[in-house]
């Protein structure tokens, strides 16, 4: 049982988790704060907790259930839990439909309009994972799909969206497709290979690279912006100048002639960038509703 429970883990990439969480948490923390000026309530915290855990688990199942059979074509990939006979298609089914009822169940306890949004969510979800099959801006589809986490979090505590919200689902877009191009580039002879559409197998590597910059350059004016449209302060920009230095060494360590250090530039600096923006965010509204 154990085991098993394991290789699902493996299967979803449960430590990514630390991309999208924190700006979930950070999208209600921005929506309590605007709406009422205090923190989101412990059982508000937990729904956003099992929405998330539901929409990213059916996510993932379904990218490794769709992608299947390239990822066993794929070197790379090709250990993954389903080409590698580790799962079963009807045990990866069964995941899907229980995530999409935690889904469906952490939205109907939120508000309306968290329940009345779940579909758009549930239909970029499944998306996401054909658009490499006709559409080099699959990774900017990713990025607005993951994105769906923060402008949740500010929808389950605030029951609506406004600016401060949609510049942070298109700041953490921008974030996620510019790391998701640099990710792609190790792909990018397969992709050319099986006919799949990417940036890097459209553009190649050194105008991806490029690509991904202005990304995260629409990024970093998201960042700030944020700034003055949630009345944040220094605390927030401490924040986020890590951030920025986060994502400026991240370009600097993977260049076209030298792709040996992608995974630290995708997990460990993508990973850190999120924990440090959220965490320096919270602080900034903290002392802000105790001083």
């Amino acid at each position: 049982m154990f085991r098993k429970l394991g290789i699902f883990l493996q299967m979803i990439k449960f430590e990514h988790t630390l991309f999208a969480l924190p700006f979930a948490f950070m999208g209600s923390l921005l929506g309590a704060v605007a709406m009422k000026d205090s923190f989101p309530t412990w059982a508000q915290i937990g729904w956003v907790l099992m929405a998330m855990f539901g929409a990213r688990s059916a996510a993932m199942g379904l990218n490794r259930l769709i992608d299947r059979v390239s990822d066993g074509k794929n070197p790379r990939t090709a250990g993954r839990a389903i080409p590698a006979g580790l799962l079963r298609i009807s045990e990866v089914l069964i995941f899907i439909i229980v995530s999409l009822v935690l889904l469906f169940w952490a939205a109907s306890e939120l508000n309306p309009l968290a329940l009345r949004l779940l579909p758009i969510a549930v239909v970029m979800l499944v998306i996401y994972s054909y658009t490499k099959r006709f559409t080099w801006l699959c990774h900017v589809v990713l990025g607005f799909t993951i994105a769906l986490a923060p402008l949740g979090g500010w929808v389950a505590v605030t029951g609506k969206v406004d600016l401060t919200a949609i510049v942070l689902f298109v700041t953490i877009a921008f974030w996620v497709a510019g790391f998701d191009v640099i990710y792609a580039c190790q792909d990018v002879e397969f992709d050319v290979k099986e006919g799949l559409y990417s940036i890097p197998s459209r553009f190649g590597v050194s105008r991806s690279l490029l690509i991904a910059k202005s990304f995260h350059i629409i990024t970093a004016i998201g960042f700030v912006s944020l700034l003055l449209l949630a009345h944040l302060g220094w605390w927030y920009i401490g924040g986020i100048v890590i951030a920025l230095i986060i994502l400026f060494y991240e370009h600097t360590i993977v260049t076209p002639k030298d792709l040996s250090r992608l995974q630290t530039a995708f997990f460990t600096m993508n990973g850190a960038l999120s924990i440090v923006v959220f965490c320096f965010t919270f602080i900034d509204l903290a002392v802000n509703i105790y001083r």
